[in-house]
């Protein structure tokens, strides 16, 4: 299976459990993995037989900064449903990155993967 990257998107929204964490956006950091068939593409050299990741990157970026959520994984669940939306996913794996959630740990992460229903 073919893949796409989108690597250490830097963002920032409000996230967490803690009354602190509930006032101040905070960091995060997403990669996204999104399997495809990538030989149309390649043959073309045509956008439309790809994915538009720039319009999956602004889609994302409009979710997480107006988001709240209060874990991680609901984001990153949130994230998948977004980029299986474009049907040339077949599968997507998402990492989202929270530093300074951790004493001590560069950062707290969480990664799933979804595939297309």
């Amino acid at each position: 299976m073919d893949k796409i990257f989108i690597r250490e998107l830097a963002l920032r929204c409000i996230i967490g459990i803690y009354p602190e964490e509930r006032s101040e956006k905070q960091d995060i950091v997403i990669n996204l993995e999104m399997q495809c068939d990538l030989r149309k593409a390649g043959r073309s050299d045509d956008l439309h037989d790809t994915i538009d990741y720039k319009s999956i990157k602004k889609s994302i970026l409009v979710l997480v900064e107006t988001s709240r959520y209060f874990l991680i994984e609901a984001l990153a669940e949130n994230i998948a449903d977004i980029v299986l939306k474009n049907k040339k996913v077949q599968q997507v794996t998402v990492m989202i990155d929270k530093p300074g959630a951790l004493r001590f740990a560069k950062s707290s992460a969480v990664e799933i993967t979804r595939i297309q229903i």
